[in-house]
């Protein structure tokens, strides 16, 4: 077994400390050991080679290799990967300087309304219900026992949780700063990485992708596009908590997962030709669903029309013809005529497809607000994303709808009952002049 420490280093340096026969027991010289004993460790179980590089390919090779680089590239080493840790921390700040001091004026002057939410009155009872039942409405037997402990009517109780959720919904305004920040990012790493890729070879002949792997140079350009990406998704997992929540919860979990695996693994296994041409389908697209976002929480509705219709057909012209039948087919099919099928191989390509598997999902949501737009003449919401507090809402809004009709209707049949009244009643006075008339004439 070729020692990783000795020819590409790993992700943490080891102590530069020589034993001695003196100090052997000192907790210094326990955490040296210990280090070298985790090293090891990572030696013999994650770095094998047989993991991440081709048949026939040895650490050694690759550090032979990275001795001839020229000057402004280097080879991936796993140890930069910890840089993409502090740089979400500082993602996670700008952002909080940018909704602040940018984002939030921007709202102001395109126009974004927040509704008016009623403020409920502080009922501990009701409170610590709403809480436990994880902010939703509570059930029968609840509103019984509440009835009885808080001393108030049942549409009381039921209109006190509707609000109290209502007050907790996210306002346009901060979903309008978040879809900012997303379409600010997403804008400068399309621009940069275009501009970073349109001159390389494997641009535009993808089987380039393969040529000399696993050692290919990379140079500086792709080298930060790739820790600026993985930086930015870390710090999206990181607030994904305080953010707005969206139907696609658990799938914008499972992207940004997938999105971190396939990251890491393609630096550390020197996929970077092909990682950042993945990269590349995926912001293309991206930011354009951001900027539709913004102007629809401004009320734009038609420059959010236009922007829909442009990100459907980028997104499944990328995400559906592109990137199944260009990345995906290159890495699984052209990839075997440069070298033969190892862990890494099939690792990188079971990640692709599952990048392809939530593709095929947010194009069926697309594809529903689009069938919207064509039969119904708008984008009513964004399906791909939209909360799922919405969908409660409606369903309120149509009880409240409903409700009403049934109030219109007995009103209706209230006026009605009471016209038909007045017209007998006039029938039977005119019935009686009449009679009476007559007599007097005879």
């Amino acid at each position: 077994m070729v020692d990783y420490h000795q020819t590409v280093p790993l992700p943490f340096s080891s102590l530069s400390l020589p034993p001695s026969s003196h100090c052997i027991s000192s907790p210094l010289h326990r955490t040296y050991w210990s280090t070298q004993r985790m090293e090891r460790l990572l030696n013999q179980w994650l770095w094998q080679q047989e993991i991440w590089l081709p048949p026939g390919m040895s650490w050694k090779d690759i550090k032979m290799d990275g001795a001839r680089m020229v000057k402004g590239s280097r080879y991936p080493l796993p140890r930069d990967l910890l840089l993409t840790l502090p740089l979400a921390l500082a993602f996670i700040a700008l952002r909080y300087v940018f909704e602040r001091v940018i984002a939030l004026p921007l709202s102001r002057r395109l126009g974004v309304r927040d509704r008016v939410r009623v403020r409920v009155t502080f009922i501990p009872k009701l409170e610590a219900c709403y809480l436990n039942n994880r902010k939703q409405l509570p059930s029968q037997s609840d509103i019984l026992g509440l009835e009885k402990q808080c001393s108030l009517t049942r549409r009381q109780i039921e209109t006190w949780f509707r609000n109290r959720r209502n007050q907790d919904k996210p306002s346009n305004t901060k979903k309008f700063c978040e879809a900012s920040w997303r379409f600010l990012f997403y804008f400068v790493a399309f621009s940069a990485g275009l501009a970073s890729l349109i001159d390389t070879p494997w641009f535009w002949d993808h089987r380039e992708c393969w040529q000399g792997f696993p050692k290919q140079p990379v140079a500086e350009a792709h080298y930060w596009y790739y820790i600026m990406e993985l930086g930015f998704y870390w710090s999206l997992l990181l607030c994904v908590s305080v953010d707005v929540k969206r139907k696609d919860f658990k799938e914008q979990i499972i992207h940004h997962i997938a999105t971190i695996l396939l990251i890491s693994f393609s630096y550390c296994g020197n996929y970077v030709r092909v990682g950042t041409l993945v990269m590349l389908v995926h912001d293309s697209s991206d930011f354009l669903l951001e900027s539709a976002k913004m102007f629809n929480y401004a009320g734009w509705r038609k420059t959010c029309d236009v922007l829909f219709v442009l990100f459907s057909g980028i997104f499944l012209v990328t995400r559906l013809i592109v990137f199944p039948s260009r990345i995906v087919y290159t890495t699984m099919v052209d990839s075997l005529d440069f070298f033969n099928p190892f862990f890494g191989y099939y690792f990188f390509n079971a990640l692709l497809l599952v990048l392809q598997a939530l593709h095929i999902f947010w194009a069926y949501l697309i594809l529903r607000m689009v069938y919207k737009f064509v039969f119904l003449g708008k984008v009513d919401r964004d399906e791909r994303s939209d909360e799922e507090s919405e969908v409660e809402e409606e369903e309120v809004e149509k009880e409240e709808e409903c409700s009403w009709e049934q109030r219109k209707d007995t009103l209706n049949s209230k006026f009605a009952s009471l016209a038909n009244n007045c017209v007998l009643n006039n029938l039977t006075q005119q019935r009686r002049n009449m009679s009476y008339r007559m007599a007097n004439t005879r």
